[in-house]
């Protein structure tokens, strides 16, 4: 049975870097720390119709603490991957996130330009969590089609990957998830969406 007043007390988030300051009465914290998307690749430079891939997910680390010592700690979230350029340029690498030296989680690779593989965009991965998770891979670019849509970015933990949109730039992506590929029907180049940067949450218990 809980105690009265025991269990779940509160929640703190953290979408860019700050200090973590542990509220009084708490006992023991749950990590998570994730680390930023890939960002988006751009529609191809020759203005063939090639569509760009998605940029990866950010990697998640889960860790459950002993706060008893914890005063402050220093959370620091990692970048997002930036867009590709609109004329042929892949997307950015996401950052890495980390919970002071406690847990840490790295970005996710930028996507190609058009044509691109979707396999070879790897999601970021979790370090020093109870749980190390990894983030997901994105959709791949298209090939000379003028009616597809641009590749998909890869999810983190919390979802958030942007999507491809049909002759439009990338969507970005929140929360740890890739940015969507840029898709160009007509001459004109589209870039990609940049990456979710990266994000933290600590739920503090007594």
């Amino acid at each position: 049975a809980v105690e009265a007043g025991g269990g779940l007390q509160s929640i703190q988030s953290f979408s860019s870097s700050a200090t973590y300051t542990k509220p009084s009465g708490i006992n023991k914290i749950k990590v998570y720390i994730t680390g930023a998307g890939g960002g988006g690749g751009s529609s191809n430079a020759n203005a063939q119709h090639h569509s760009g891939s998605g940029g990866a997910g950010g990697g998640t680390a889960i860790e459950i603490l002993d706060a008893t010592s914890i005063s402050t700690v220093t959370v620091t979230i990692g970048a997002s991957g930036t867009a590709g350029a609109a004329g042929g340029s892949a997307g950015g690498h996401g950052g890495t996130s980390s919970f002071g030296s406690y847990c840490s989680a790295t970005g996710g690779d930028g996507g190609h330009f058009g044509g691109s593989i979707g396999g070879d965009m790897i999601g970021g991965i979790g370090s020093g969590g109870n749980l190390n998770l990894k983030g997901n891979s994105p959709q791949g670019g298209t090939d000379g089609n003028h009616a597809n849509t641009a590749g998909v970015g890869g999810g983190s933990f919390w979802g958030g990957a942007g999507f491809g949109p049909h002759n439009g730039n990338g969507n970005a992506g929140v929360n740890g998830g890739g940015g969507g590929g840029g898709n160009t029907a007509t001459a004109a180049e589209k870039s990609g969406g940049a990456g979710g940067a990266g994000f933290c949450v600590v739920e503090e218990y007594k």
